[in-house]
């Protein structure tokens, strides 16, 4: 299907874009962002989405890029997947982000696609997001009237929708670096290797003396958005790490894991339905803190 007409705009420097944007606001037009567009084209060829225009950020490399900055590493909102995957400072800094982008679609749509896109778009089947509410990351947005952040528990708002405001468009992701002793790992159910996740479990565990201390867990495609799966959180603090996949009667780690669909609301499509997807939630959870807590 061919989209619908929309004018074209590729704004030269960060701030033409922001006026752009804000003009586009103040006169109510339906303005889309274009990134990697890997996301969005889909919907524009469909005519699921008809904005009046797009900004293209392609012309803007100061939104590329990853920067260790100490506590946390900063992934520019125009860094492709394929980027965050080849840099050393995720793989050593931020392993979640490696672990999970490695399993985002297939090379041809990594190279294309960005990480600001991935979370801006708000797809609660998407990998990324969910690896953003595990971390606790942080948004930061600009418009014409300056800065802002935004947790990324406030971040996603519902399908499809941020907390992104008319006018202001993503720069960057603040993703803190977790200290010595956390373990991650993301596990992911799909059908066929470049398909969306039917269920994904991204969980981040940090060890003490053989012993669960922390955790902390989000989960893929369990309601409209990203969800932390708080019930195993709390439940999971002080158990046995040897006991995680056990081969006797009771296993705590297992048992910690039943309430991993606690609060979800998972969609039914042609894939899965709710009934599935909360088994799957349980057991992947199980499998993902098995593996963070070695």
């Amino acid at each position: 299907m061919i989209p619908a007409p929309f004018d074209y705009v590729r704004p030269a420097s960060l701030d033409e874009a922001c006026q752009v944007l804000g003009e586009a606001a103040s006169s109510g037009d339906d303005v889309k962002v274009l990134a990697g567009g890997q996301s969005l084209l889909p919907l524009l060829r469909l005519r699921l989405a008809y904005p009046s225009a797009l900004v293209d950020l392609g012309r803007l490399p100061e939104l590329r890029g990853v920067e260790d900055r100490g506590d946390h590493v900063f992934i520019g909102a125009l860094t492709t997947h394929d980027e965050v995957l080849r840099s050393g400072v995720v793989r050593e800094r931020i392993p979640l982000v490696a672990l999970a982008t490695a399993t985002v679609a297939d090379p041809a749509v990594r190279h294309r696609g960005t990480f600001g896109g991935s979370m801006a778009h708000a797809d609660p089947a998407g990998d990324l997001p969910a690896v953003a509410l595990a971390l606790d990351c942080v948004f930061v947005v600009r418009s014409g009237e300056g800065e802002r952040e935004i947790p990324a528990a406030e971040f996603f708002v519902d399908y499809l929708e941020s907390a992104l405001e008319p006018g202001e468009v993503l720069i960057g992701v603040k993703v803190p670096a977790l200290g010595p002793g956390w373990g991650f790992h993301y596990e992911k159910f799909h059908r066929t290797a470049q398909s969306w996740a039917i269920v994904g479990v991204a969980a981040a565990v940090r060890r003490s003396n053989g012993t669960i201390e922390e955790a902390r867990i989000g989960l893929t495609n369990m309601g409209s958005t990203p969800v932390r799966a708080r019930a195993v959180e709390a439940a999971i603090r002080g158990v046995s790490i040897a006991a995680a996949g056990s081969n006797g009667a009771h296993d705590p780690v297992r048992d910690a894991c039943a309430g991993a669909d606690e609060g979800t609301s998972p969609p039914s499509d042609l894939h899965a339905q709710p009934d599935y997807r909360r088994h799957l939630a349980r057991v992947l959870t199980h499998r993902a803190i098995g593996v963070a807590g070695r």
